[in-house]
């Protein structure tokens, strides 16, 4: 049901209620989903086979219109359990098959109902071959979903909204992610059976919000971390009044230099400190953008769940769950501060270690659960720290 460059209006055509239209002028006619009306945003593509709730209300996919390239999308269902913040941040979804009916047990809402109940737009019937190949080859476009039962569609007019979208690069989103006050967070991850575990408190961690994940903060309860979270633009010495054991700096959306804007000078300030300090996605690059390096937009980014990543601490490769589009560049770095995870698909920099502090960070998701725990470590490698920190300072 594509039409790759059509530029005219269109007329009804059997059974299309929706196209995607892309800022080159590419449109690819579809199935509506979710509610009708319209989105923009920049296009992506995601390969996991699963996890299609979690990706839709990850904050850090704020501004995208995400593309799953697994066609089975709906299977699962939805569930309260599974949401990753409140309501989903993405703009919209595409796929190539119509939404698989739910068939598991954890299942409470299908995914067409819940799609609606949210807000989203989508769209199916998409050839997401070919459009990944597309975002492939030209980087990720502008794009806009659009949802009408009657079939009938302004392709100019999407065409130009598509092209007048300001794009992800430059814009800070975490501002619009971000937690509006200070919360307390104590609870663990989630045991087939069991349900989410109560945590074995052992310290106080304080967590930047910039997008943060629920699954995260129940990351940080498993190691036994009640965690305070505060808002993005919370300062420094308002964080140290909390008397943090450690300092997590979050995942979030956008491009990490405007974020930076607000957030290096904080961030700059807890590095003053010896306070251990760990960061994921965006915290990996505010931390890097704290110490002189630089970031950059890549072509199509990374988003999946079969990601390789080599750790250079144990020389073992872990396969790891992806969400970015921006990465840290390996020059520019200061001499104390190491490259200590690479990508094996394209060699970039995946994440970070002081040699002279307790600071670490990494760009993907180890709580996500790809392997399915192959990056759980990370979190009691920060639990470590943590506890070593704070018989340094009984001592």
């Amino acid at each position: 049901m594509q039409d790759q460059k059509s530029k005219t209006s269109s007329t009804p055509k059997l059974g299309v209620t929706g196209v995607l239209v892309l800022s080159d002028g590419s449109v690819f006619h579809g199935v509506g989903l979710g509610i009708e009306g319209e989105t923009v945003g920049e296009v992506c593509f995601n390969t996991s086979l699963s996890g299609y709730q979690e990706i839709l209300t990850d904050p850090s996919y704020a501004g995208q219109l995400i593309t799953f390239t697994f066609p089975h999308i709906g299977n699962v269902g939805c569930n309260d359990d599974d949401m990753e913040c409140e309501e989903p941040v993405a703009r919209g979804f595409i796929l190539r098959d119509n939404i698989t009916q739910p068939s598991n047990y954890r299942n409470q809402t299908p995914l067409q109902s819940w799609a609606k109940d949210m807000g989203l737009v989508g769209i199916c019937g998409v050839d997401t071959r070919m459009l990944t190949r597309h975002i492939r080859k030209n980087g990720a476009p502008s794009g806009v979903i659009a949802h009408n039962e009657n079939g009938v569609f302004d392709i100019p007019a999407l065409i130009e909204k598509a092209k007048n979208w300001q794009g992800l690069e430059g814009m800070d989103l975490a501002i619009d992610v971000t937690c509006d006050q200070p919360y307390s967070f104590a609870e663990g991850t989630w045991e087939i059976g069991e349900g989410f575990a109560a945590i074995d408190e052992k310290s106080h961690v304080v967590a930047v919000d910039y997008g943060i994940k629920r699954n995260i903060l129940r990351c940080l309860g498993s190691v036994g971390a009640r965690v305070t979270v505060v808002p993005a633009t919370t300062s420094a010495a308002d964080i140290l009044a909390l008397k943090p054991d450690g300092i997590f700096l979050s995942n979030g959306p956008g491009d990490p230099a405007a974020t930076g804007k607000y957030a290096i000078a904080i961030v700059q300030e807890l590095l003053a400190t010896n306070i251990p300090i760990f960061g994921i996605c965006l915290g990996h690059q505010i931390l890097a953008l704290a110490v002189g390096g630089n970031t950059y937009k890549m072509h199509q980014g990374h988003r999946g769940a079969n990601h390789p990543v080599k750790d250079f601490n144990t020389d073992k490769v872990e396969i790891t769950s992806m969400n970015h589009g921006f990465a840290v560049a390996k020059d520019g770095l200061p001499d104390n501060v190491e490259v200590s995870h690479i990508s094996l698909f394209d060699d970039t920099v995946c994440g970070l270690q002081w040699s002279d502090k307790p600071v670490f960070s990494v760009q993907h998701h180890p709580e996500a659960s790809p392997g399915p725990q192959d990056s759980h470590y990370l979190f009691t490698r920060f639990a470590d720290m943590i506890n070593k920190h704070k018989g340094e300072k009984i001592a």
